[in-house]
Formats: structure tokens, C-alpha cells, sequence
């Protein structure tokens, strides 16, 4: 039987018990919204393998003097930067399913300094077939 870590499946004084902390600090935790356990049918806590990780790891951040608003915000970063790195991998799978072809434009200066699209294989027009926008004048005419 494979248990998913998200499952809820400890009830508060098991969770005390695995985190090396009391039940109390567990209930503070939530009502501050450091750890939020899931709730069961009788609203009682319910906490996950990650729960008790999470209180572990706040434990560990407590004891090096971090406080607990400081705690909060380290954990609201480490979600942000997990979700965003998880949707780089949805955009990179995303990508390598388009065609190529449908990616390949090109971009380049154009004569006249402007931003010009190409096709692959496509050069800009030399200068000299550009339409001359602007001539230096030589000094003294």
C-alpha cells in the first residue's frame, strides 16, 4: 500500500508526537497559518508526512532565532518559487510539443534601424538598397 505524502492521516498528537513538539504549538501554528493541517468530517486536524515536515522545518527555523512572522513569509516564498518552477516545466513541456516552424521567426535590425521579422534563411536588404532616411552632411556645407 502506497501512502501519498499529501495524505491526511495523523491526528494532532501523533503529528506532536513526530515533530518532537506539543499538541498546543501545533493549534497556535494553524490559527497563525504557519502549518494548516486538512480537517476532518468532525473538524478535527488531520496532518500529511508534509505537514509534519513542515513543523519540523519550522522547528528548525525557530531554533535559529527566526521568528515566526519570519517563519510564515520563508514558507510563503518557498510555495511561490515551488509554483513557479513547476509551471516552467508546463511551459517547457508545452513548447517542445509545438512544431518548429510555427517558433522560427526571426528577428532583426532592419536598414533603417528599425525592428524587422524574417523567415529563416532571410537576410535583412543590404544598405545600399534601403531607402536613405537620413545623410550625414559633411562640415562646412
Amino acid at each position: 500500500m502506497d501512502i501519498s505524502a499529501d495524505q491526511p492521516i495523523f491526528v494532532i498528537s501523533v503529528a506532536a508526537e513526530l515533530a518532537d513538539m506539543h499538541p498546543q504549538t501545533l493549534r497556535q501554528y494553524d490559527r497563525l497559518g504557519i502549518v494548516s493541517p486538512s480537517r476532518a468530517p468532525g473538524k478535527s486536524r488531520r496532518y500529511s508526512q508534509r505537514d509534519v515536515n513542515m513543523l519540523r522545518e519550522v522547528q528548525r527555523l525557530s531554533q535559529e532565532g527566526v521568528s515566526l512572522e519570519g517563519i510564515k513569509r520563508i514558507l510563503e516564498l518557498e510555495n511561490q518559487v515551488a509554483a513557479l518552477q513547476n509551471r516552467i516545466v508546463e511551459l517547457t513541456e508545452e513548447l517542445g510539443r509545438r512544431p518548429r516552424s510555427v517558433d522560427s521567426r526571426i528577428f532583426a535590425a532592419g536598414a533603417a534601424g528599425d525592428v524587422v521579422s524574417l523567415a529563416r534563411g532571410q537576410r535583412p536588404r543590404p544598405r545600399s538598397q534601403a531607402v536613405m532616411l537620413w545623410r550625414p552632411r559633411a562640415i562646412g556645407q
